[in-house]
């Protein structure tokens, strides 16, 4: 946007640019840039070199390679379904309601170090935070809404061992490296396969074991066959905790109060107040 932005002004002229990087294309996308992306694409010459990056290639990704790359060479630094070879992997299943019951859990009695947690949304990010805090665990946390500064110092205070549990969003954690990772924790299970494999990636590097905890609740089990899918390997399913999800449970499902706005319309309000979920 910023680009765009200085082009409109007259401030900067991309009809010279030789080479295009695009990184981080599916954290972009995520985050609602491909007309950006496309329309700075269209104001650089057509000779140019165009370079995209991504932790992984999505159908959002694929179809936007597709649309500006012309015959381009794929090079993959790892396979997108090999999750990392020193992570051993648990998953629980868990009623939606119980999630922060049996991360309490689990840290009191068995998860240990230094903790990175992935959440969906930034305000199940503050949601997990602050129970944690309340509960005297040292964490802090990185989303969308934080700056850039606040995020970094976040980050700085987790690598420092200032705190040893750091909640984060799959978008803004994007880009962070991290060394000597004990633990990730998958409190929500990501809807794009190959995301999980991004996040348990992080632990057992350099040769060192790591351990992922994923917990699974009724209407998420979709997502876990395809992340097995992907990888071609079950994920080892932990039952020996106090929060079993019912096999037959059916997913819970949150139903909000009426409203004197007609479905699909939104308030003048709660268009200027649009934050975002990340």
């Amino acid at each position: 946007g910023r680009l765009l932005d200085l082009h409109k002004q007259d401030k900067i002229n991309l009809s010279r640019v030789e080479t295009f990087v695009i990184d981080e294309a599916d954290l972009m996308l995520d985050m609602g840039f491909i007309d950006d992306v496309q329309k700075i694409e269209r104001l650089c010459p057509p000779t140019k070199q165009i370079l995209l990056f991504s932790a992984t290639m999505p159908f959002k990704v694929v179809q936007l390679a597709k649309t500006i790359l012309k015959d381009p060479e794929r090079v993959e630094a790892t396979p997108e379904s090999s999750a990392a070879k020193g992570v051993k992997q648990l998953l629980y299943y868990v009623p939606k309601s119980n999630k922060i019951e049996l991360c309490l859990h689990l840290l009191r009695n068995t998860i240990r170090g230094n903790i990175l947690i992935f959440r969906r949304t930034k305000n199940g990010v503050n949601k997990l935070e602050q129970t944690l805090l309340k509960n005297d665990y040292n964490a802090d946390s990185i989303h969308g809404d934080k700056t850039q500064s606040d995020r970094q110092k976040a980050l700085n205070k987790f690598k420092k061992g200032e705190v040893s549990i750091l909640i984060a969003t799959d978008v803004a954690s994007r880009g962070i490296d991290i060394d000597n990772l004990d633990a990730v924790i998958n409190f929500d299970v990501p809807n794009i396969p190959e995301t999980y494999v991004h996040r348990i990636g992080r632990t057992g590097r350099a040769g060192n074991e790591g351990l992922s905890y994923t917990f699974c609740a009724a209407e998420e089990r979709d997502y876990i066959t395809a992340i097995q899918k992907l990888m071609q390997r079950a994920i080892t399913i932990e039952e020996d905790h106090p929060y079993l999800l019912d096999p037959e449970a059916k997913p819970q499902v949150h139903k909000k109060k009426g409203s004197k706005y007609k479905k699909g319309r939104k308030s003048a309000a709660s268009r200027r107040n649009k934050k975002r979920w990340y």
